[in-house]
């Protein structure tokens, strides 16, 4: 996996107005993605993921009123994420998006070839036959069986887990160099998330993808990913290699996270509920948005908002007792 970085943003924040008054979901958050990088994205639902994601792709809800800033660079090309038209011109091309449930994004009436080559057709402007043709042998790509006479097929004919391999051939039509892919596992069964999972790495290996991937389910992340991010609150709270995050967590909501997931789980070890839930974002709580969860608070947390720090190398997290916590998390459990 190269070291070059091929997507970065900086103090990325999006403000909404709702009935509440303004709300910052997502609040000053970095990412850096290298060339060919698997990246995961955690964190309970209501933490961000996905508006940090639809933030960049500039597919936010239109029914609300929104800010976006950020300091956006596309390999090596400086993107002002505040124009329609900029990221309408990278969309697709450059960064693209799968979702979690194909069923909600593909056209009942349209067949599937034609949906996959919407965007040769539009933004390539390839002619019907030669757009039908790439469309056929992105389906062979993505492992779509038969794919002359399933290219005729409606999505009401196909399965779920076809569903998602025909949105995964749709994003990689014009192709990108950064494949988002939310929650992309999250409505299939067992046997067929493993085959999207090794579809996604597969392509990786083979055109030297990036992918951002977002999911709430860190048995996941330990098998795919090459580094990790978790979110909380709108917010990035640790940071690091997958070994690192996993291995020796640096923020109590990681440990907390690790200690919910039965497959990470050792033999004999309990399963652990994360106690209380999200703070409402017009409410947070002064200091650490943490801290009325958190089993290693102080009282020091209430008046302090930790930022992210060094932990070891490039393992970063947001808290003030991170460096104890990672060294100790046996003494601490």
């Amino acid at each position: 996996m190269s070291t070059d970085k091929l997507l970065s943003v900086h103090n990325l924040c999006v403000e909404l107005s709702t009935a509440q008054g303004r709300i910052r979901p997502v609040d000053d958050v970095s990412i850096d993605l290298r060339r060919g990088e698997v990246m995961g994205l955690v964190g309970e639902s209501g933490s961000g993921k996905s508006l940090t994601c639809r933030a960049l792709m500039g597919l936010l809800p239109g029914n609300v009123t929104s800010n976006v800033t950020a300091a956006l660079e596309v390999d090596g090309e400086h993107i002002d994420i505040s124009s329609t038209k900029a990221l309408r011109r990278i969309r697709g091309r450059e960064i693209a998006m799968i979702f979690q449930n194909p069923s909600s994004y593909l056209d009942p009436l349209m067949p599937v070839w034609r949906q996959i080559a919407e965007p040769l057709l539009s933004r390539e402007g390839l002619g019907r036959g030669e757009a039908r043709a790439q469309a056929v042998a992105l389906m062979r790509k993505v492992g779509i069986p038969d794919p002359p006479n399933n290219a005729r097929a409606y999505p009401h004919q196909l399965s779920g887990g076809m569903k998602q391999r025909v949105m995964i051939a749709a994003a990689l039509a014009c192709k990108p160099k950064v494949l988002i892919a939310d929650e992309p596992t999250t409505a299939l069964d067992v046997t067929v998330q493993m085959q999207i999972l090794r579809l996604l790495l597969d392509l990786r290996k083979e055109s030297g993808l990036s992918i951002i991937l977002v999911t709430h389910d860190l048995a996941v992340v330990s098998m795919v990913c090459d580094s990790v991010n978790v979110m909380y609150c709108g917010r990035i709270v640790e940071h690091g290699e997958r070994n690192d995050v996993l291995g020796t967590p640096a923020h109590p909501y990681t440990k907390a996270l690790l200690s919910s997931e039965p497959s990470l789980l050792g033999e004999g070890e309990e399963l652990k509920a994360i106690s209380g839930q999200l703070p409402p974002l017009n409410k947070l709580p002064s200091g650490c948005r943490y801290r009325s969860r958190c089993e290693f608070v102080l009282e020091r947390c209430a008046d302090q908002d930790p930022e992210l720090r060094a932990v070891h190398g490039a393992h970063l997290a947001a808290c003030l007792r991170c460096e104890e916590l990672a060294g100790r998390n046996e003494a601490l459990a």
